[in-house]
This record gives C-alpha cells, sequence and structure tokens, in this order.
C-alpha cells in the first residue's frame, strides 16, 4: 500500500465550496504513480520499455466532500493482476478525522506504443507479486 498526502487548494474547489468531483481521478492517478515509485517502477521507465497502461475501467464512489485546505490521505494497493492487466483500489480520507471520502478503482490494460496488448512485463510482474504477498501476510 502507498499513502500519499496532498492538500486540497483553491483551485481544486467548486462554486458550492468543495473539491470538483472529476479531482479525485487525478488524485488516483497520484496515488497509483506513487506506488509504482515505492516498487521503483517509475513511469518514466515502464514508457523507455516501450509499454502504456491506458485506464480501461474506473468506479468511483463518493462518500463525503472533501473541502478547501483538508489534507488528503490517498490510500492506493493493487487488489489483482493478471497477464495483460491491473487493478488498483483507492480510499481518499481526510487526514484531521479519517473521514473516508471516496472510494474507487482503475483497471489498466498493457499495451505497447502500437496499441497492441502485451503482457506485464518480469520487471513489473515481479514486483506486484512481492507486493500482494506482502499486502496478504499484512506486513
Amino acid at each position: 500500500m502507498n499513502i500519499t498526502e496532498y492538500r486540497v487548494i483553491y483551485a481544486d474547489i467548486d462554486a458550492m465550496g468543495v473539491v470538483y468531483y472529476a479531482n479525485y481521478l487525478s488524485w488516483f492517478e497520484r496515488g497509483r504513480t506513487e506506488l509504482f515509485r515505492d516498487l521503483e517502477i517509475p513511469y518514466t521507465e515502464v514508457v523507455k520499455h516501450g509499454i502504456v497502461t491506458p485506464v480501461s475501467e474506473l468506479t468511483c464512489k463518493y462518500h463525503r466532500p472533501a473541502l478547501y485546505d483538508d489534507i488528503l490521505q490517498i490510500e492506493t494497493t493493487v487488489s489483482s493482476f493478471k497477464k495483460v492487466s491491473i487493478i488498483f483500489d483507492y480510499k481518499i480520507y481526510r487526514k484531521s478525522d479519517r473521514t473516508l471520502l471516496v472510494s474507487g478503482s482503475t483497471k489498466h490494460g498493457f499495451i505497447d506504443l502500437d496499441g497492441k496488448i502485451v503482457k506485464i512485463p518480469a520487471f513489473i510482474h515481479e514486483k506486484i507479486a512481492s507486493l500482494l504477498a506482502t499486502q496478504e501476510s499484512g506486513d
């Protein structure tokens, strides 16, 4: 699991004074980018191998609104991965009171730069498998 913190800025809120709903999707991306970075797989390294990971499915459930100046904690985990895809789960909390604000998931395929589906490269597969083993053991 990765926990990434983010402070809500004025540009993130809408006319009603709450975070604009689409910003949470950007924060999902921030969480998975940092999770990969923790695994020593920066996305730039993935692209150097001629692979990109587009989103093919998305779920997002809004529980409570985030407000200006809230410090958010974006918790990101991998819930599953197969030969050609990976699913990330997200929970975004207000840090001050651990209120769950948003939960969701994204499914990503692995494709080459020509758009052809490819298997998850071994260097990624090994690190994700290790992460899942750690998550399952509760370490």
